[in-house]
This record gives C-alpha cells, sequence and structure tokens, in this order.
C-alpha cells in the first residue's frame, strides 16, 4: 500500500514538474517588433510591446543595450515587473551599417536558442533606428504594432514588398546556392514608411540592392503571387492578375542551361490614344523582359544568386565542387529567358482591333 502512494506522488511530481516556471499572461511583456543596431562591439535592442489604451491599442517602445540579445532581454527583466517573451515578434528590423557588416552571428544565434520564432520577418532600415522607434510609438494600429501592419498580406502588403523569414536569411548563410532579398524600408515624408526596395543578402552580409520593381520578379521567382501590382505603360495602365513560372534545365560539359518561362496575366485599367491589345501585350513585354535581364545581370555581378537557379543544378554537380556555383557555374550560366503576357480582361474599356 505503501509503495503504491510513493509511486502515485511520484507520477503527480512527474506530471507537474513541467509547469513550475509557468507565469500568469499579465505578467508577461509580448513584443511584436524587434529593432537592432551595432554600438561598436555591442548591440542595441528596440522592443515594441503593445499597450492597451482606453478604446485602441498604443504601444511602448523600450531600449537596451548588451553583447547579445539574450543579454539584453535580461537587463530589460530587470527593471520590469513582467518577464519578456520573445515568441511573439513578428517583424525585426536591423541597421543597413549592421546588415553591411553581417547577420550571420545574430541570425545563428536566433536559431540556436529559438527564443524567437524562426517565421519572424525581417527589414534593413535605412533610417536612424532612434528615429524611426520615436515614429513607431506615436501611431495607432490594432495590432499595437503599424511596421506589423506594413508586411501583413491582409493589411498593407504589396506584392513588389520581399516577405522574407529568418529560417529562409539562416538558410541561405548555409547554402552554396540560394541568396536571399530582404525589404528595404526608411522614415516617409508624409507616410510612415518608404520602401525603397530590397538589400540582396549573401553569406548574411548585404552585398547589393534592387529596386522595389525588380523586387516584384524576385517574388514571382520565389513563389509569391503578384496579384494587385500595376505597371504604368506608355499608352495604357495594367494590374497583374496572377502569375506562373515554369523552368527546364541540363548540364552539359560542366555547363549549366535553364529555360525560364514566366507568365503574367494582365487586365487593362486605363488607356491612351485608343491603343490596340496587341500594342500594350509588346510593351508589357518588353518592359518585364528589359527589367528581368537587368535584375539577372546585376545579380551575377553581386555573385547573389536570389533567384536560387543553383537549386536546379544540385543533383548534377560534385557536392566538392557546388561551393564554386556562385564564383564559377552561376557566372557561366546560359539562361533563356521567356515572358509572356496574356490580357485577361479590358474591365469596361472597348480595345479595338489592330
Amino acid at each position: 500500500m505503501i509503495i503504491r502512494k510513493v509511486t502515485f506522488i511520484c507520477c503527480l511530481l512527474i506530471l507537474l514538474s513541467g509547469c513550475w516556471d509557468n507565469k500568469d499572461i499579465n505578467h508577461r511583456l509580448m513584443p511584436v517588433v524587434l529593432g537592432i543596431t551595432g554600438e561598436g562591439d555591442q548591440y542595441k535592442a528596440y522592443l515594441q510591446v503593445p499597450r492597451p489604451e482606453s478604446d485602441e491599442m498604443g504601444s511602448q517602445v523600450i531600449i537596451e543595450e548588451g553583447h547579445t540579445i539574450n543579454q539584453i532581454v535580461n537587463k530589460i527583466s530587470v527593471n520590469m515587473e513582467s518577464s519578456i517573451d520573445l515568441l511573439h515578434i513578428k517583424v525585426i528590423i536591423v541597421d543597413k551599417e549592421l546588415a553591411e557588416k553581417g547577420l550571420s552571428d545574430l541570425i545563428t544565434g536566433f536559431m540556436r536558442s529559438r527564443d524567437i520564432s524562426s517565421k519572424a520577418l525581417m527589414a534593413v532600415s535605412e533610417s536612424n533606428l532612434d528615429d524611426l522607434f520615436s515614429k513607431i510609438s506615436h501611431y495607432k494600429a490594432p495590432e499595437g504594432s503599424i511596421l506589423l501592419d506594413y508586411f501583413e498580406k491582409n493589411a498593407g502588403w504589396e506584392p513588389q514588398i520581399a516577405l522574407t523569414r529568418i529560417w529562409q536569411v539562416y538558410r541561405s548563410i548555409h547554402s552554396y546556392t540560394r541568396d536571399v532579398a530582404i525589404p528595404l524600408v526608411g522614415m516617409g515624408d508624409t507616410t510612415f514608411l518608404n520602401h525603397t526596395g530590397s538589400a540582396v543578402i549573401k553569406n548574411g552580409k548585404m552585398v547589393g540592392r534592387i529596386s522595389s520593381d525588380e523586387t516584384l520578379l524576385y517574388n514571382a521567382f520565389s513563389g509569391h503571387s503578384t496579384n494587385g501590382k500595376i505597371e504604368v505603360l506608355d499608352d495604357a495602365s495594367v494590374m497583374i492578375l496572377g502569375n506562373q513560372l515554369m523552368t527546364k534545365n541540363k548540364f552539359e560539359n560542366d555547363k549549366p542551361y535553364l529555360t525560364t518561362n514566366i507568365s503574367f496575366k494582365v487586365m487593362i485599367l486605363e488607356t491612351k490614344n485608343n491603343p490596340s491589345a496587341e500594342k500594350i501585350k509588346k510593351e508589357l513585354d518588353k518592359l518585364l523582359m528589359g527589367r528581368l535581364e537587368g535584375l539577372l545581370e546585376k545579380s551575377q555581378k553581386n555573385k547573389a544568386d536570389i533567384f536560387g537557379m543553383g537549386q536546379y543544378f544540385r543533383k548534377e554537380i560534385p557536392r566538392d565542387k557546388l561551393k564554386n556555383w556562385r564564383s564559377n557555374y552561376y557566372l557561366a550560366l546560359k539562361l533563356d529567358l521567356n515572358v509572356e503576357v496574356d490580357i485577361q480582361n479590358a474591365g469596361n474599356l472597348k480595345i479595338p482591333s489592330k
């Protein structure tokens, strides 16, 4: 009988042992945005925490410095009446100088500690973070952060804005054949933010930049929908309704060959001087083709494979040579680019025949 009681008590202790350090939700701070900049050999972190205010959601910004993010969190926790829970962070914005210096240690730390979700989005700020977060605290948003709404697909996100998460940056750091682009933002004059393009991240460092229009094609290659993007031509403006990517690859005589077809379905919004549908189609074909060729040339110059084209040749290239993809095979890549435009809808406009 005594043995049974002892066994029962031990079982209860085992079941309850995982809950001893749980804290009430009312005593936990849940920041949704984390800003990071470099201060010498230390980091300076900005934590934006939502704070309910009467009929709306406000926020407060907590600032601290330290050699690691965990040290910064510990410093803040000592001076706060609540513990800090980083798992609710949705957006991480880093200073441009820090991005150019390198993000490898920072990203690896996030992935190792698992204190921050690997699904959190990343952005690079061209504005001073002191000024940016000072401005953030004066804006009201349903989720407590206007910066979060900027990247939400059901709120302010547009198809020419890259959506890159921590795990994707980490993967690119340790990949021979795939790099990434991270949104570049700054403070706007009449709007809260100004999207200035995307930072090209290679081996954890910012090595270049691409425009917003070029980011649209990057998103198309990455499998994101470009629905809603408006392109303005000389004689018309059209809205993209959808996109599709098809590729064929071969590897011959130690050289990679890739045929890429990108098709866009569009709707005509406005016209000027009554252009024909065929003229609009040719004009848009030329615009997108020129933009795509320029983007590829820029990517090869930076030796940064943001399109992930090396992924198609991983099985053909020996492992010991795969590390030379960016500096050797990527530059020798023979690419056949094709852009197709299909006008699906002319709206309420009557388009004359050719």
